[in-house]
């Protein structure tokens, strides 16, 4: 039989992987907390909202605009993104227990998924029944000045939250386009933060767009089709963010670098013959299970095969420090379970 170059993944239906080794300090879950790369992206996105959200509802007040008062309740809405966004990370940090052994890490995905679902859609939903009423009630745009200086602010400082996003996730994306790197990226805050920066300036430019042609035309229409873009923009952020935050809710594998590399890693062991049946998963944005099968040379006693999954796991852990979990079955190799030819 002829090997094959690198890991093998096939499955074995029906059958759980036995665990060996699981006690190890490596094992802990849930005790090193969420990096803070993001976090400074999702501060700088509360801030900015909180204060734009205040000065649309007081240029509301003066112009009594539709697409103004669905941005301001679209910059109320991502405020509320933001703090529960902080919760998520705050929960996840909190050890594993009897309860819960693989610790709460998807409490971030959790939060991030109720972004996704309530907050974006019940904006959506407001801002098309704003617009739809306005479409049958035209409204004159009173003090229009208000409005278009307030939102040329906001655009101001959404661009500089944007641009403070962009930086969060330069390293990360790793030359990917941003939409690749929010369809592939294990993290929910920035692909949240990155959607409602982008969004909001897309809102911007409708409710712009649509106050200045109501006042230009003198027909209130264009302000109410202004906020029903606005509800449709954030219709679509809504349906986007919620697939992925349910992809990742359920659990997703690493990404195929990572588990070449949890391969080499292992493999790298002068008593290793192979690893496969590999499978991986992802407990949180930073914490990875690993369980795979393992093949070792068979003059090995039971306390080498031991000592030797302690080692592949410790080269694992260098490698990829977001595999916490780690669980490593010793087995006999069988072709027809791992693409041997």
């Amino acid at each position: 039989m002829r090997r094959r170059q690198g890991c093998f993944n096939a499955g074995m239906p029906g059958q759980e992987p036995t665990v060996v080794d699981g006690g190890h300090e490596g094992d802990r879950i849930g005790d090193a907390g969420p990096p803070e790369e993001s976090k400074r992206a999702v501060i700088a996105a509360f801030l900015a909202n909180l204060g734009i959200a205040a000065a649309k509802l007081v240029a509301f007040g003066f112009t009594g605009a539709a697409s103004m008062l669905a941005e301001s309740v679209h910059s109320l809405a991502d405020t509320g993104n933001q703090g529960l966004l902080l919760l998520g990370r705050r929960r996840a940090r909190r050890p594993a227990d009897d309860a819960h052994p693989f610790g709460y890490g998807r409490e971030r995905y959790f939060w991030a998924f109720v972004v996704a679902v309530i907050l974006f859609t019940l904006g959506a939903l407001f801002a098309l029944l704003e617009g739809i009423e306005k479409l049958a009630k035209p409204h004159k745009v009173d003090s229009p000045t208000w409005a278009i200086v307030t939102l040329l602010v906001a655009v101001v400082l959404e661009s500089l939250s944007f641009r403070t996003a962009l930086h969060e996730v330069g390293e990360e994306r790793a030359g990917r386009s941003l939409w690749r790197f929010v369809i592939e990226t294990k993290s929910p805050d920035l692909p949240v933060v990155l959607l409602e920066d982008t969004g909001a300036l897309i809102g911007l430019l409708f409710a712009l767009a649509g106050i200045i042609l109501a006042v230009v035309t003198d027909n209130g229409r264009f302000d109410a089709l202004g906020s029903l873009g606005i509800g449709i923009l954030l219709g679509v952020l809504a349906i986007v963010l919620a697939r992925q935050m349910k992809s990742l809710l359920i659990g997703e594998r690493a990404d195929s670098e990572v588990e070449a590399t949890i391969c080499r890693e292992v493999e790298a062991g002068g008593r290793v013959l192979r690893l496969y049946a590999l499978r991986t998963e992802h407990l949180g944005p930073d914490e990875l299970l690993v369980t795979a099968k393992i093949d070792l040379d068979p003059s090995l006693t039971f306390a080498q095969v031991a000592r030797e999954i302690d080692d592949a796991e410790a080269r694992v852990r260098a490698a990829v420090p977001e595999a916490r979990l780690i669980y490593l079955e010793p087995d006999v190799f069988r072709p027809e379970l791992a693409g041997y030819e």
